[in-house]
């Protein structure tokens, strides 16, 4: 498969789909769903051009450090980590890139996820600020916060359903806005969901990712999952 990839026989997504059934994800189970990185960090242009470098993520970092402002604090967290106990080790992230909630999170539209999202907040949808709303929102709070780590999930690059408030849920209103929380807002770039899963996934099959792709299979597949590469790569979990 890796021949295939680096021949380019294969594109991107399939290579990434094929990675994460080897390393053991499946959609039948939440807690290990497949795991695709955010690749864009350009969603309030009007027009997106791929064939600028600045429009994707830096794909050798983890996403909690992708803003250069929360290193400092991620590589002091875990330095000056100490379990009292001496049961719970070092780590830069108390939280996980891919984990049940945040599949929920994403997929909230759309069963069978909204009927586990509902039982997961005991039995209503949970505050509308928190929920999964707006794309540019979303990567803008990842850039904010260092303590959000959530990479995406496949259907980001080929379920535009999952954008659309479909079956007319009521998500409620966002607290200082007002707004009602509907279909997801996109990029300015995407004119509907169709065209926002189109572009994003010539994103991801562009040359920029291409080249670079292999950075961030390193961060989640490879060798900078633990052990000395993983502490220098900012990269160890809970």
């Amino acid at each position: 498969v890796l021949q295939k990839w680096v021949n380019r026989e294969i594109s991107n997504f399939d290579y990434l789909i094929q990675l994460n059934t080897m390393a053991g994800r499946t959609y039948n189970d939440l807690a290990q769903y497949p795991v695709f990185p955010w690749i864009l960090r350009d969603y309030t242009s009007e027009e997106l051009d791929l064939n600028n470098p600045s429009v994707f993520r830096d794909l050798s970092k983890p996403i909690g450090v992708v803003n250069e402002k929360n290193a400092k604090a991620v590589r002091e967290k875990y330095e000056n980590f100490e379990d009292p106990l001496g049961i719970i080790d070092k780590f830069h992230y108390g939280t996980h890139y891919s984990n049940a909630a945040g599949v929920m999170h994403y997929l909230i539209r759309v069963e069978p996820f909204t009927t586990l999202h509902i039982q997961l907040q005991s039995g209503r949808f949970d505050c509308a600020d928190r929920q999964f709303h707006s794309i540019p929102a979303t990567w803008q709070a990842l850039m904010d916060n260092p303590n959000d780590v959530k990479e995406l999930i496949p259907e980001f690059f080929y379920f535009p359903e999952f954008l659309e408030n479909q079956n007319g849920f009521n998500l409620g209103q966002l607290q200082i806005s007002k707004e009602v929380v509907d279909d997801v807002i996109l990029p300015r770039w995407a004119h509907s969901p169709e065209d926002f899963i189109y572009k994003h996934r010539k994103a991801l099959e562009s040359e920029y990712v291409s080249a670079h792709l292999h950075e961030w299979i390193d961060l989640i597949f490879g060798y900078k999952q633990r052990g000395p590469a993983a502490v220098e790569a900012l990269n160890v979990f809970y």
